[in-house]
């Protein structure tokens, strides 16, 4: 598959799944210097095929959810809002690629993502409110990256179990952040995802473990291992370096490492979750720990996707290429509480 941008922007509604991610790390612009992580998450959700065909302003072709997480790694405090809509009556919905539509688009209500300026390059996300929100605008510093090989990013064996799944691994990021109804302006550095897809996880898996580590003066970094009922990794886990000048490598499952160094145990769900980790890139010598900013970064979405899943912001330290590397990321796990697929 060949992507084109502004276009793979917009949705991508002839496949049943779909979903675009923005993370970011964030600091304050006063004399305080508090730091913030952040998640903003739209999921689309076709539904099936016989409402296609139904006209009705009525009528339902999707299902949309967004989950907005924010991170007070100053004070050790973690929140996050959910939303869900049927997208009847305009509530709810995303664009999909037009040569007269001006800009890509994806809404619930008041909750969006939007593209600005020339091209559309730039991106405004605007979700929650004055008690808990963030209104933010960004604008990438490096170009889209398309994971996995010839435009498919390969989740398990077999025709199909695959997405589309492109990357922006660093966007300049300022706005303000709401909390507890304080505006708090901000500056930093975000990533976005974009990934579609029609097929599920297969019958033997129970969830993921996926990274995005953006290193200062250094790579960027995506990679993800899917995990098994038996307990081992699925071959098909990937990952994709970004080097500085912008090119980009497949990292294919035996050319990195993670290694689990502590656990956490949740009190809302009783998952036990990984906690801080090892990652070893050998061939770009690349020795990294993680830890999580706050231990506590856990998403009981009830309301809407009816997922459990951990994802956070952490920090990050070590050696690239024999010399002392810092940076920042964020980390997603999935099915530690029950196994993923029967989540959805």
């Amino acid at each position: 598959r060949t992507f084109s941008f502004p276009q793979d922007h917009f949705s991508h509604p002839e496949f049943k799944t779909e979903w675009w991610y923005y993370s970011g790390h964030l600091q304050s612009l006063g004399q305080d210097g508090k730091s913030f992580g952040y998640q903003l998450t739209f999921f689309r959700t076709g539904l099936a095929r016989e409402t296609k065909h139904q006209k009705s302003k009525w009528s339902i072709q999707d299902l949309y959810f967004a989950h907005l997480a924010i991170t007070d790694e100053s004070r050790r405090k973690f929140g996050y809002l959910e939303k869900m809509s049927r997208g009847s009556l305009g509530e709810a919905g995303a664009f999909s690629y037009q040569a007269s539509e001006k800009t890509f688009r994806i809404w619930i209500e008041d909750w969006s993502i939007e593209g600005k300026g020339p091209g559309m390059q730039n991106h405004s996300l605007k979700a929650g409110d004055r008690n808990f929100g963030i209104e933010l605008m960004l604008a990438p510093e490096k170009n889209p990256v398309i994971h996995g090989q010839n435009g498919i990013s390969q989740k398990a064996e077999g025709e199909g179990y695959a997405s589309h799944y492109y990357s922006i691994p660093r966007l300049k990021t300022e706005g303000k952040i709401f909390l507890q109804k304080e505006e708090v302006p901000v500056q930093g550095i975000s990533w976005m995802d974009h990934e579609f897809g029609s097929t599920q996880l297969r019958e033997y898996q129970v969830g993921w473990d996926w990274f995005s580590l953006q290193l200062d003066k250094g790579p960027e970094l995506m990679f993800y291992q899917m995990r098994q009922k038996d307990g081992k990794i699925d071959p098909y886990s990937s990952g994709t370096i970004i080097l500085h000048d912008g090119t980009n490598q497949h990292l294919p499952k035996k050319d990195f490492q993670i290694e689990v160094l502590k656990q956490w145990k949740s009190q809302k769900s009783g998952a036990i979750y990984p906690s801080k980790w090892k990652i070893k890139i050998p061939g770009h010598q690349i020795e990294l720990t993680l830890s999580p900013t706050v231990k506590d970064q856990e998403l009981v979405t009830k309301e809407s996707t009816r997922v459990t899943y951990w994802e956070g912001s952490v920090k990050v330290e070590g050696t690239y290429q024999g010399n002392p590397i810092k940076g920042m990321g964020y980390v997603e796990l999935t099915g530690y509480a029950k196994p993923f697929s029967k989540g959805i």
